[in-house]
């Protein structure tokens, strides 16, 4: 599985979490910075943003993809939105939650199938 991460570089204990809840073997980890000009307009940047993954359109609708969003709120929302007109569905998200230590690091929560989440949800209409 290929991980697209627009958020803080994964450690090595993250990376073995993440292997263990997706139950698949991490192949790669794009690591993609996410510098947000508050100036700019949010779209253009996270095109160029998610183009700085460098997939073929092939890519982006075959790989097992897992992405890690980026903490800024209204950027992880474009960037879902595009990132679901690329793949033809809901990506699978990774959720990172911050472990209750005396030096805070984080750790990862859960993976979130976006796809199975919004099929549920449609049953509720």
């Amino acid at each position: 599985m290929l991980v697209l991460n627009f958020s803080h570089p994964l450690t090595e204990a993250q990376k073995s979490q993440i292997q263990t809840l997706a139950g698949k073997a991490i192949e790669e980890v794009k690591t993609i910075a996410v510098q947000i000009n508050q100036d700019e307009p949010l779209e253009t940047q996270l095109i160029a943003i998610i183009d700085a993954a460098q997939l073929s359109s092939q890519e982006w609708q075959s790989l097992p993809l897992l992405i890690n969003p980026p903490g800024y709120a209204p950027a992880a929302f474009v960037l879902l939105a595009m990132l679901h007109g690329r793949i033809g569905h809901f990506p699978a998200l990774i959720r990172m939650r911050p472990k209750h230590d005396p030096i805070t690091t984080f750790e990862v929560a859960e993976i979130l199938n976006l796809q199975h989440i919004r099929e549920q949800a449609r049953q509720q209409r």
